[in-house]
């Protein structure tokens, strides 16, 4: 197999009828290169083997994550060096793909960008991963979308109910969908986060989504260790060279505060996705963008809709 075939993954097929893609064993470690070609829905995804996860035609087991290093260990490595790049006014900006939110931003986000989209639960995280992805594809780059909550055949029911073509993206081999555990993720991250710039440079990835990151954090007992893991991490997302999105849990004190107080520090731009609530008992979703860096934008806070064709943010509108 290629270097180019890292993120060729053969994908089962969509059924509506089961959710459940783990009735075996749990993943082990041998298993990632097999798994990521897998067309079994039999075991819960991990990130061994990640090169040969999306080219394998093995049909037996889900993917794990321990073998990370070993599996892209053939190429350049990723290096130590932090990424110093400054993001100026000469680099091109991109649209997020969100109706309203894009207006609100003053010539769009810096390319290269490390963003999260930051909310409770209900508030439309991962549809904004989706729609951000789903707008680059459509214009025809290539994007990358690595999940520790869902399976692979889940993300794309989810794009699939929106009408965003992501079976067809996949079929083209410029969409790649990724399923993790977050416990082999952890396990695994140093040599992830050293083999990632590579591998997203090998596929030519203009967008990755990571949803979420409040998973990995999770997997860290210690402050100290969460802090210097997920700060490592972003680095290495940065040295890839990617526009990232990824998606975080707000604390349960504060919308505008990440649930472990680091991502928000981390990123280049920050959504705060929220519910607002009014004295007489109305609810309703607001965004704000917290901080664009590089960029001019709006500081209003400005109602939204999840609809049946993603996020929609009424830029005209007030919250109540």
């Amino acid at each position: 197999m290629s270097d180019d075939d890292w993120f060729e993954r053969d994908r089962a097929p969509v059924d509506d009828d089961s959710d459940d893609d783990s009735e075996g064993d749990e993943p082990t470690t041998d298993d990632f290169e097999a798994a990521f070609g897998s067309e079994s829905e039999d075991d819960e995804p991990t990130a061994d083997d990640f090169e040969a996860a999306f080219g394998s035609e093995s049909e037996d087991d889900e993917p794990t994550a321990d073998d990370f290093e070993a599996a892209f260990g053939s190429g350049p490595e990723g290096g130590d060096d932090e990424f110093e790049e400054e993001l100026d006014s000469q680099i091109p900006r991109i649209e997020l793909g969100v109706q309203g939110l894009d207006q609100m931003i003053q010539g769009g986000v810096p390319e290269r960008s490390l963003m999260v989209a930051m909310g409770s639960a209900g508030t439309g995280k991962t549809t904004f991963g989706l729609q951000f992805l789903d707008h680059g594809l459509a214009e025809g780059e290539k994007g990358v979308y690595i999940t520790l909550e869902e399976s692979a055949q889940a993300v794309e029911r989810a794009a699939e109910e929106k009408d965003w073509s992501f079976r067809e993206y996949l079929d083209e081999d410029r969409l790649a969908i990724v399923d993790l555990d977050p416990i082999e993720m952890a396990n695994s991250l140093t040599s992830i986060r050293g083999d990632l710039p590579r591998l997203i440079s090998e596929f030519g990835a203009d967008r990755l989504v990571l949803d979420s990151v409040s998973l990995l954090e999770m997997m860290y007992d210690s402050q100290a260790k969460r802090r210097t893991e997920i700060f490592d991490f972003t680095k290495s997302l940065k040295r890839a060279g990617v526009t990232t999105m990824l998606t975080s849990e707000a604390s349960d004190q504060d919308p505008y505060t990440s649930k472990h107080g680091i991502i928000e520090y981390l990123t280049d731009a920050v959504f705060v996705l929220q519910y607002v609530r009014s004295e007489f008992g109305e609810t309703r979703l607001a965004v704000e963008i917290q901080k664009i860096r590089n960029a001019n934008h709006s500081r209003e806070t400005k109602p939204y809709e999840i609809t049946d064709e993603g996020i929609s943010v009424y830029r005209q509108a007030d919250i109540f």
